[in-house]
């Protein structure tokens, strides 16, 4: 979590390619795929959007590591939000 910003990636077994984690701010939800960095459902506010992809190109490797992981049905590793 950071600026209000809440990430989430799911470790349960309806869990589906392509390589997601979701947003939450607020009442806005997106989902963000993370080889492109782009939102692929939802909406959030423009400042949101910016910050949550930045934060994305970031951690890029480490979000893609997570997805193995949830993929293998095992908890994903918490990741530094923005500063």
């Amino acid at each position: 979590m950071f600026y209000g910003i809440i990430i989430r990636m799911y470790f349960a077994p309806g869990e589906h390619p392509p390589p997601h984690f979701h947003v939450y701010y607020n009442d806005y939800k997106a989902s963000v795929d993370i080889r492109t960095c782009e939102i692929i459902e939802g909406k959030l506010p423009r400042r949101q959007t910016k910050l949550t992809l930045a934060w994305a190109e970031l951690h890029q490797d480490a979000l893609m590591a997570d997805w193995q992981l949830v993929m293998n049905g095992e908890e994903p590793f918490k990741i530094q939000p923005l500063q």
